[in-house]
């Protein structure tokens, strides 16, 4: 057998603009589909009869899919070689479950069934976007990965926009924008069929125009040898699973005993469950995918770790702005709670005009940052944006023109510009190749944990400290973002 010590790597060709227009050309349907979610779930919740303070819990479908689902599609996808390629097959099946999710949510006609029909949304994304961030590193070499991200973060945001304000051009064009009680507007129906369509098509674009390289010429590329493959990893197992376990008991009985908000049962259950898994692998020496997953939580490369923190925080706040906006928009800008109201629908309209506006400024600002970084660095380029996305969220809680609005919208825009982009740069310069899927699997932790404890934790703040008045969760947001911008100063770039 060759050793790897003996292969000279191989240069990866690198992609014209076509090639990396090519590669990312998928993410604009799923970010139609994405922005749609963001701009108007809440409101269809509201629409068949949800509370604002359970909100945050009717969302919580995402976190917990994203959390099972993205180091699993990652893990299989770094091990994939068939017909279809290795990671085409999943964001392809994604996008068809996603665009069925998309027909049916708008139709559910009941609070439950479109709770249901979100969790398959969440689910198919999750199922398409998480290949996709691998399929960057995959196909472009190093040097090039900034300018591969920021095109993608540049569909990302255009794809935003369209979904954010389709609801609001279907109303232009005559399409009614109201409707009786438990009824979704035709405007916002006819917005997701539109997504649905879109996710199905620039997936297929991507899949049907971009070649990946077979697993002998990835090998070639890092320098090892093409049968050095996953399975002679040896694998670590993780010590603190009993904690993390004990941890989510002892947080399951003080809920219990204490009357606290039911829905912090999810999170202590999430606890409970990772620490079993640990557990489970440790004692029966698995090697199975979960165990590999564990196996590579464990030996996360240094600068990931320090990115984790900087994560946790920064999709907190982002999580407040996609479950809280709308309610305070339509109660402090517009004046009204009835979701039957002209007013009401008018601000949720305005909210999708809103978010287009930060994804537009994001598609842009996507070009200002590798700029930026090769001024300042990758990572003050983040802290940087990171501390605007928090200036953004301290305007929102004194603003009340809606026109005025879109200042702090510009200021998110360029937060969520570097968000979608800055972490994997970072990222794909320390992460083994062979293992981008995992790791940003991984990563997606990170992620989705602050989503889980937005969702479980902030319908109990609302409710105990400022029952009428939702602006105050972004003050929450401010707070959280600038912690975020503050513990990138813990993040050192790979030399």
């Amino acid at each position: 057998m060759t050793t790897a010590s003996a292969i000279v790597p191989t240069a990866k060709p690198r992609q014209s603009f076509a090639g990396l227009w090519n590669i990312s050309f998928g993410f604009f349907g799923i970010q139609i589909a994405f922005g749609l979610q963001n701009a108007n779930v809440s409101r269809i919740f509201q629409s068949l009869g949800s509370n604002v303070d359970d909100l945050a819990f009717l969302w919580i479908a995402g976190p917990v899919t994203g959390l099972l689902v993205q180091p699993l599609i990652g893990h299989f996808s770094d091990r994939t070689w068939g017909r279809f390629g290795r990671r085409r097959p999943y964001f392809m099946a994604g996008a068809l479950l996603a665009g069925l999710a998309l027909v049916g949510l708008p139709y559910a006609g009941a609070l439950l069934l479109a709770a249901a029909f979100l969790w398959l949304l969440d689910a198919s994304l999750n199922v398409s976007m998480e290949p996709f961030r691998a399929f960057v590193g995959d196909m472009t070499p190093p040097e090039q990965r900034a300018q591969g991200f920021a095109i993608q973060t540049c569909f990302i945001g255009a794809g935003a926009v369209i979904g954010s304000l389709a609801p609001a051009l279907f109303t232009a064009m005559g399409i009614a924008n109201t409707a009786p009680e438990g009824v979704i507007p035709p405007s916002v129906r006819a917005s997701f069929l539109l997504g649905a369509a879109s996710i199905v098509l620039a997936v297929a674009w991507t899949a049907f125009t971009t070649r990946e390289y077979s697993p002998d010429q990835m090998a070639a590329f890092e320098g090892r040898a093409a049968d050095a493959d996953h399975a002679a990893e040896p694998l670590v197992y993780p010590a603190r699973g009993a904690l993390w376990a004990l941890a989510g008991v002892a947080l399951l009985a003080l809920v219990i005993a204490a009357g606290l908000d039911k829905q912090l049962l999810v999170l202590g259950g999430g606890m409970v469950a990772f620490g079993l898994a640990q557990v489970i692998s440790r004692v029966r020496r698995s090697t199975g995918a979960v165990a590999h997953i564990m196996s590579d939580l464990a030996q996360m490369p240094a600068q990931m770790k320090q990115l984790a923190l900087a994560q946790f925080f920064t999709w907190t706040a982002l999580f407040v702005l996609w479950i809280y906006t709308t309610p305070v928009v339509t109660q402090y800008v517009f004046h009204s709670t009835d979701t039957t109201s002209a007013a009401y629908n008018a601000g949720a309209d305005w909210v999708g005009v809103m978010f287009a506006f930060y994804n537009g400024v994001a598609a842009l600002a996507a070009f200002l940052l590798p700029v930026m970084a090769r001024r300042i660095g990758n990572v003050k380029t983040h802290m940087v944006c990171l501390t605007a996305g928090a200036v953004a969220f301290a305007l929102m809680l004194v603003i009340r023109d809606k026109t005025l609005l879109l200042v702090p919208m510009a200021l998110v825009g360029l937060a969520w510009a570097s968000i979608l982009g800055m972490p994997y740069v970072i990222l794909t310069s320390v992460l083994p190749p062979r293992k981008f899927g995992i790791y940003i699997g991984v990563f997606n932790f990170f992620i989705v944990l602050p989503q889980l404890l937005v969702a479980t934790v902030m319908g109990e703040v609302i409710r105990s400290f400022f029952p009428t008045e939702p602006v105050w969760t972004m003050l929450v947001a401010a707070l959280v973002m600038l912690a975020a911008a503050l513990a990138t100063l813990r993040i050192r770039e790979a030399t």
